[in-house]
Order: C-alpha cells, then structure tokens, then sequence
C-alpha cells in the first residue's frame, strides 16, 4: 500500500471530490487489470478513452479515479481526483510508485528517425567496457545490466517503463540508455523521468500514420529537448536541417556533432571498407567494425556523449574500436561463394538510401547490388512509392516483397511500391511476394564480389501477418542458403 498524497505530491489536482481514501494498493491505465484497492488512471488515448472504462474500474475494485473530466454520477465509496493532463499524471505516478528511479541513474534519451538502436545499445556497450553496470532500453531487447528482457515498444508505457528503470538501479546500475520514440513524447510516457542527457541523430518521413505531418513529427521530438533539465546536455547533429531546431527552447547544455561542418564533436571517413571504417575523431584516428556514413554518424554522437559523460576522450576512443554492429543493423555475412550479404533494418526511404549509397561506396564500381526490400501493412503508404524508387535507383537489380503486411494484402503493399517505378525501373524490379523466396532468388542472382541488402527487418525474427507473428529472421534465412553452398 502507498499514500496518496506521496504519489501526488508532483502534481497538482485541479478538483478533488468524493470518498476519502489515504492509500492504494497499485495504480492503472487499463480497466482490465485493476484490482481492489486500485487508483486506476482514465487516459486519453489515440483510440480509446479512458475515461469511458471508469465505471468498469471501479467494479474491478478500483477506489480512486484520476481523470481529467469527473463524472456526473459518482461513487460514495471512490475518491475522484481531476488533473489538466491524464497522461502525463499517469507517468508522474508510475514514477512516484517506484521511488523515481531515474533520479538514482544517469539517464540518457536517443531520439531521431534513425540510428536511436544502434546509439543507446552502443553507449551500453560502451559502458560495460568501462566497467560500469549499465541498462539499457531498446526497439530491440532491453538489459539491465547482463539480463535480457524482451522488447515490445520502443518506450514501454510508463508502468513498464518504471519497473525496469527500479530493477536497474536495484540490480546496482548506474547509468541508462534508452530509446525515446516519437510516439512516448507525444503520449507523454517519458513525462516522469530525469534525463541527464540527450541526443538528437536526425529526422526523415516516417510515422506519418500517427504523427500525419513531418512538422507534426518534428514537433513530438522535440517535446523531449524541451522538457530537459538545466543540468542535462543536448547533443545534436547539425548535419541534419532539424539539429539546431531542438535546441531552441531547452534549458540543457547545448552541444553539436558533424561530419561536415565546424561542432564541438567532428569527424571525417578517412577510409570505408564492407566490414569496418577508419574515422578521424577530433583530430585523433580509430578503426572501427562499422560501414557508412549513417555509422560514423551513430559513433560520433556515441563519442560525444561519453565525453559529456565525463570519459577522457582517449578512454573513449580505445573502447569504441572494440565495438561491434548492433544486431540487424549493417550486419555482414559472407557466403562461401563469394558474395557478401547485408541485413539492416533500413525500414524509411532515407535509411535505406543511406545503407545503399554506403555499399556503393566500398564496392567502388566493382560487383553489383541485389536489393531486397519490402515495405510494412498498416503504416505509413506514403513512403512505398519512394522506398522502391530509391531502392532501384541505387540497387543493379532488385526485388520487392513481403515484410510484416500485417492486416494488409501483401500484393497490394506491393502494388503501392510498383506504382513509384517508371517503365524501365520496372524491368530491373521483380516482385515475389514470400520473403523466403525473395532471399532464395537474390542469392542466386549473385556473383563473388556481389552485394546483397535485406532490408527491412534486421533484427526482427518474426513476420506479422493477419495479427499473428510467424516466426521469421533474414540473418536464419541466409545461414540456411549459406550450408547449401558449402
């Protein structure tokens, strides 16, 4: 049981009414899984309204409502608490409920459309080879310290979200990276933390599904800088024509990184190769096992970072040469038969450009690129036209198919990404729907010196379809036809 007015004491109620209760026994968004004693949080959300499961909650035992309309007919047994903002209540209680557990880390945020995985799991990485115990937060799986816990959103609602933060300071961690997703901004789910730092990679069409418009997109960023504290840092790209825009209105230490331009964090690709890059970092050189600009992008704000961390930049650099690709992103896998295949999860136009236009550059006019590439059901159709068309334009040959079609028809999805192709594009297109069959066919297309990109899934080991998961990972994929050349 926790006191009410400990768990309110950071927000202020507009209006309180009803029964008198002094403590509860667990706090609730979801109606369905109140039990007695609950305070049960009535949330606006993208579909459904809280507010119309109060009754339902309060069947279920719950004996305080936070909302932000009180009912017209209220429970002589319920208390009734009005706040401005449900949501963002919600992630000042779950945070109250487990002792503000990041107020006993060092926390910080990755935010943009691309790059946020392999930023915050390479900062933890980072910091286990310091030494340090670390947690992580992530599209991919979360840590807290050498545990793995399953991944299912990109931010965890706040309940969630909470509970892994307090089993990593228990678990004795002492700093945390996570991924913060559009979508937590603008729902708020990041409301109850205190980040000590964060960082912006860049910003390209994506969610448009959610967000309807970029502006709309780049404004739920930046909801994130606006909310750090004094003694946080900002670091930017200001690479990308959205850096500088984060921070305007934050009151954290503002810092930028470049490859192009004069920042407090520079570097430049001396040399690129298939599986690794010498990067000049502030004037100091590193060899590292990463590919493409997008990477010596995600290594300088991980540079960066660990400096604003307080790690001499020596330190720094001596650890990232030690780093290794996050799974599914620009993951190589050599055939025995001499070609090279890449899995990434490139899933946006500008992702997949960039993973292409890195492989022309190694490959150097020697070898062709096979491009795999499908486009996800009940997203974003925007972006289907202009992902094919992008993947032709910088692919020899490629083939168009299945990647999570969801509740979609996948010959539909597919037919959206054929109307972005002219004629000529599509003698170079292949369309098959069976992602397996997909892979089988580019890797006979391929000769030694050849390049082949999955893209899409990366890390992924499942595809959706119809609302079921079927199990489903490209790297397994390409080991299978990999023993049948052996």
């Amino acid at each position: 049981m926790k006191n009410i007015d400990i768990l309110l004491s950071e927000i202020t109620p507009s209006a309180r009414c009803g029964a008198t209760v002094e403590s509860v026994s667990g706090i609730e968004s979801d109606s369905r899984n109140v039990k007695p004693g609950y305070l049960f949080v009535a949330v606006r959300g993208v579909t459904v309204d809280g507010h119309t499961f109060i009754g339902k909650a309060i069947e279920q035992g719950a004996t305080v409502i936070v909302c932000e309309e009180i009912p017209s007919e209220l429970n002589p047994e319920v208390a009734y608490i009005q706040v401005e903002n449900s949501a963002v209540a919600f992630s000042l209680l779950a945070a109250a409920w487990y002792g503000n557990p990041s107020r006993e880390l060092t926390l910080v945020g990755v935010t943009g459309t691309n790059g946020k995985t392999t930023t915050a799991t390479l900062l933890y990485e980072l910091f286990r080879l310091f030494g340090e115990k670390v947690g992580l937060l992530s599209t991919v799986c979360n840590y807290v310290d050498t545990k793995a816990v399953p991944a299912t959103h990109t931010t965890p609602d706040p309940l969630h979200l909470q509970a892994l933060l307090r089993e990593m300071v228990d678990a004795g961690c002492t700093y945390a990276f996570m991924e913060v997703s559009s979508h937590s901004a603008h729902q708020h789910r990041i409301a109850g933390l205190d980040f000590d730092g964060a960082i912006f990679s860049n910003l390209t069409r994506d969610h448009l599904d959610y967000h309807k418009t970029v502006d709309a997109y780049l404004k739920a960023k930046k909801m994130f800088f606006d909310a750090l504290p004094e003694h946080a840092f900002a670091l930017t790209n200001i690479d990308d024509k959205s850096g500088m825009v984060m921070l305007q209105n934050t009151k954290a230490e503002k810092h930028t990184y470049s490859l192009r331009t004069m920042a407090d964090f520079r570097a430049r690709i001396v040399e690129s190769r298939i599986d690794g890059t010498s990067l000049e970092i502030n004037g100091k050189q590193v060899e590292v096992l990463f590919t493409g600009k997008f990477n010596a992008y995600n290594l300088l704000a991980v540079y960066g970072a660990a400096c604003l961390l307080g790690r001499a930049p020596e330190e720094v650099l001596c650890k990232m040469s030690l780093l290794v690709p996050v799974a599914g992103r620009f993951q190589t896998l050599h055939s025995p038969a001499g070609y090279t295949v890449v899995v990434d999860y490139a899933h946006t136009p500008d992702a997949l450009v960039n993973v292409l236009t890195s492989i022309r550059e190694v490959l150097g006019g020697k070898g062709n690129i096979l491009t795999v590439v499908g486009a996800g059901g009940n997203r974003d159709k925007g972006k289907r036209p202009i992902m094919a068309r992008e993947a032709v334009e910088l692919s020899d040959r490629v083939i168009l198919t299945s990647d999570n079609p969801r509740f979609e028809d996948p010959n539909e999805i597919l037919n959206d990404m054929l109307a972005g192709l002219d004629a000529g594009q599509r003698r170079r297109t292949l369309a098959i729907v069976d992602r397996r069959e997909a892979i089988r066919t580019a890797t006979q297309f391929a000769v030694p010196g050849d390049v082949i990109l999955i893209a899409g899934k990366g890390h992924e080991d499942y595809q959706e379809i119809q609302g079921v998961k079927h199990h489903f990972d490209d790297k397994e994929e390409v080991e299978k036809l990999f023993a049948e050349e052996r």
